[in-house]
């Protein structure tokens, strides 16, 4: 096989330099290899299609996430989604880490600190909740499952402190009771039997509307299945069930967790709270979908 450079390639193709580069470095290229610092690429090789190229059949963001995760795709859709899903649930839920220092850890899998201190389990959160959001997007088409929901507690909760607590199940339903936002939850006897009966109720009907969703939500907060990490494993369901039902997604903010919070707890007697709250979140994530090109229903 013939090898030719990179700058022979990019005047072959009518690209940059840069460009083709990155498709070697994404490997996009077949054949493509190193040499030093030096891509050699075959000389047969086709110039790869662009990730957002239109099609006779528009892909939906499920395609698109799924596309720039395997080729690693920096500054794309899959990255926004992964630095501000994992800051704003994160952070609603405790964690003291910046948006830039979240950003920093997916980028180079490094921390940055210009003083204080950071907690451990921030970070180790973090980056578990990365491997989550890589999971509800590898699994989106499939309904939901309690393997499944288990499966994301264990990755989520995986190395932290609490994994080293003797009464905390990583990755199983609690053994203790708990509470949320003040109100009672699933004593851990009735857990198992409220997780079955949510789920077949919930994946009897094919056609999922909005609300559907949220009430979704809304039941699995309030049965509070694990001893901790409720909150963001439920938000990750709700994502990826939006992927799932072609429904855009959305991202709480850090800054409307309260409004947030009002619209669970009040669900069962006014569902506007959470609704407007969600769909807020929705018109804001739609600005996402406009920027990077990705159609939508509206």
């Amino acid at each position: 096989m013939d090898f030719i450079s990179v700058s022979e390639t990019a005047k072959k193709w009518g690209v940059s330099e840069r460009s083709v580069r990155n498709y070697c470095a994404q490997g996009r290229i077949a054949g493509a290899f190193l040499t030093g610092k030096t891509w050699n690429v075959p000389a047969s090789a086709e110039k790869p299609d662009r990730l957002n190229k239109r099609t006779d059949a528009p892909k939906t963001l499920l395609d698109v996430l799924r596309a720039e995760k395997a080729s690693k795709l920096h500054g794309g859709i899959y990255h926004r989604i992964q630095v501000d899903l994992t800051y704003n649930s994160n952070h609603i839920e405790g964690s003291r880490l910046t948006h830039d220092q979240t950003r920093f850890i997916f980028e180079t899998n490094t921390v940055g600190m210009s003083d204080g201190v950071i907690r451990v389990d921030d970070v180790v959160e973090t980056a578990n909740h990365f491997k989550c959001i890589d999971m509800i997007i590898d699994n989106a088409s499939h309904a939901p499952s309690e393997a499944f929901i288990k499966q994301l507690h264990a990755v989520l909760e995986s190395g932290t402190t609490n994994s080293r607590k003797d009464w905390f199940v990583v990755g199983d339903y609690k053994k203790l009771p708990n509470e949320v936002g003040g109100m009672d939850t699933a004593l851990p006897e009735q857990v198992a039997l409220q997780m079955k009966k949510l789920l077949s109720e919930y994946n009897a009907d094919k056609v999922k509307t909005f609300d559907d969703l949220l009430d979704f939500h809304c039941r699995f907060e309030r049965i509070h299945p694990f001893q901790d990490g409720n909150g963001r494993v439920g938000r990750l369901i709700l994502f990826k069930e939006c992927l799932r039902n072609n429904i855009v997604p959305f991202i709480i903010d850090d800054s409307a967790k309260l409004y947030y919070y009002r619209g669970l707890k009040e669900w069962e007697r006014e569902r506007g709270y959470l609704r407007d709250t969600c769909l807020a979140a929705q018109d804001k994530f739609k600005k996402y979908l406009d920027y990077f090109r990705i159609p939508y229903d509206s």
